[in-house]
C-alpha cells in the first residue's frame, strides 16, 4: 500500500487529515451498514425491499431495464 493515493479531508475543527481511498471506502461501507441495520430494526424497510432496490439501482446504472 505504499503507493496508495492519499487524500486530504477537512475535519469539523478545520484541520486537515490524510486518508487513503481504502479508508474512505471502509468508512462509507460501515456508514451504510449501520444505516440499513437501523432501518431494518425499526421496521422502516425489510431486507427483501432493500435487496430488491439494490438490484433495481444496479440494473439502472448498467443501462438494463429495471
Amino acid at each position: 500500500m505504499a503507493n496508495e493515493p492519499i487524500l486530504q479531508i477537512k475535519l469539523a475543527d478545520g484541520t486537515l487529515q490524510d486518508v487513503s481511498v481504502e479508508q474512505l471506502c471502509v468508512s462509507n461501507h460501515l456508514t451504510y451498514q449501520a444505516l440499513v441495520t437501523v432501518l431494518v430494526r425499526k421496521g422502516i424497510i425489510s431486507q427483501k425491499e432493500l435487496l430488491d432496490e439494490v438490484t433495481r439501482v444496479q440494473k439502472m446504472q448498467l443501462g438494463e431495464d429495471a
